[in-house]
């Protein structure tokens, strides 16, 4: 499987709240980082964070920019949000930047941007 895709399958198993196969495509100590510096150790504890910011979250995947640096590839992944707040209001059109690096087939870091605090619809 090409990086690209891996990462596609990864961000659908996280959607579909398949913990479990999406963990073990990441590295143990795989570092996990969030906007406001949020740093989780694994998907359960950025789930359970998770929780107290929106009901539902899922991604329109648009594009995927891939690079090898040495036993690295990087993968960023862009595109939009949408889901439901934690009042029950709907949103879209949220813009979000993942970047990934891959070593030795496994995800080592996750860092995730987003404009949910540039456009309030977590309020």
């Amino acid at each position: 499987m090409d990086a690209a895709a891996m990462i596609d399958k990864f961000l659908q198993l996280n959607e579909d709240r398949k913990l479990e196969e999406a963990q073990a495509m990441m590295a143990k100590g795989c570092k996990i980082e969030f906007p406001g510096a949020r740093r989780f150790e694994n998907l359960a504890e950025m789930v359970a964070n998770a929780k107290g910011r929106y009901n539902w979250v899922r991604k329109h995947r648009e594009r995927y920019f891939v690079g090898v640096n040495g036993s690295q590839t990087t993968v960023t992944s862009l595109g939009t949000l949408y889901g439901e707040n934690l009042s029950g209001k709907a949103f879209e059109g949220v813009r979000y930047v993942d970047v990934f690096i891959i070593e030795n087939g496994l995800i080592v870091e996750q860092m995730v941007w987003n404009d949910f605090a540039e456009l309030g619809v977590l309020n």
